[in-house]
């Protein structure tokens, strides 16, 4: 059966972090997928980037940015969305894949593709991690219930211990 986690955490508690670190702990697996970073000028949080995990990267959401997709007081590139982050995610997935994504959240799930793409993951025979806001969301809500997901609650006190236990039992080791 594949491990599924679920890295749940407040804004701030590391779950970018925990994920980026879990990737480079890893030895003996590949894996696919992609991260987030808040872009800051000024001291001031401006937007998103997301990088995959082979190294592209985009302006996921900014400050102003035009378009019909719209979180809050960013604009979503969906452009972003459906040449990295859902190819990151929709490639041919071999049984045994570790899936690595951060995040699923607001601005990222307010693409239906990525949902579908979120769906297909969890539906193959992969496994998976992934990280959560710990407020409710509907898509969110369902995954964190699903008997088949471990969720972890990740915080101060367990985050920079938790990539190095999340790589060793991955890998078996």
């Amino acid at each position: 059966m594949p491990t599924r986690i679920l890295l749940e955490g407040r804004p701030g508690s590391g779950k970018t972090t925990a994920i980026r670190r879990l990737a480079a702990l890893l030895h003996t697996r590949e894996a696919v997928g992609f991260t987030t970073e808040e872009i800051r000028e000024g001291g001031a949080r401006v937007g998103f980037a997301l990088e995959t995990l082979t190294g592209h990267r985009g302006v996921l959401a900014r400050i102003g940015l035009p378009g019909p997709l719209q979180v809050g007081r960013y604009g979503v590139d969906t452009g972003v969305m459906e040449r990295l982050a859902v190819p990151s995610l929709a490639r041919p997935l071999e049984p045994g894949t570790l899936v690595l994504v951060d995040e699923l959240g607001r601005m990222e799930l307010a693409y239906s593709p990525f949902r579908d793409a979120v769906r297909a993951v969890f539906a193959a025979d992969v496994d998976v991690v992934a990280t959560v806001h710990a407020q409710h969301g509907p898509f969110t809500d369902v995954l964190k219930h699903r008997p088949d997901v471990e969720l972890i609650r990740l915080t101060r006190a367990n985050r920079d211990l938790l990539p190095e236990r999340l790589a060793t039992r991955l890998e078996g080791r």
